[in-house]
């Protein structure tokens, strides 16, 4: 049975993304708008989201369910979409060495 983590959307960010209107298409999150609220063994989302509301910590609106494989699914008013992480532009994979910055070439003097 498929495993999944779970992330809470905090307050503040969760405020904004239910006022925003609904796009389709997969959302870009950012990893610091989350926490991590432990896993769940279920047979789909769906069934996590019936599971979870049935425990008394149900999912809401902009909550996350992450798979095994790292596949994102947000919650949203329609059902669940796909996700991905939101990486800072400064961000490289992992082994990649950032490009160097070449200094600014030199001005002529002014005569």
């Amino acid at each position: 049975m498929p495993s999944y983590r779970i992330y809470t959307m905090k307050e503040a960010p969760r405020k904004q993304f239910r006022a925003a209107p609904h796009v389709s298409g997969e959302t870009a999150v950012k990893r610091r708008d989350y926490d991590e609220a432990g896993t769940v063994e279920t047979s789909s989302e769906y069934a996590a989201w019936s599971l979870l509301g049935e425990t008394g910590r149900p999912l809401a609106v902009g909550d996350l369910l992450e798979t095994d494989t790292g596949d994102l699914r947000i919650c949203k008013y329609v059902g669940f979409e796909a996700a991905h992480w939101l990486l800072p532009e400064s961000a490289h994979p992992p082994g990649e060495i950032a490009p160097p910055v070449e200094p600014p070439a030199p001005q002529p003097a002014a005569e």
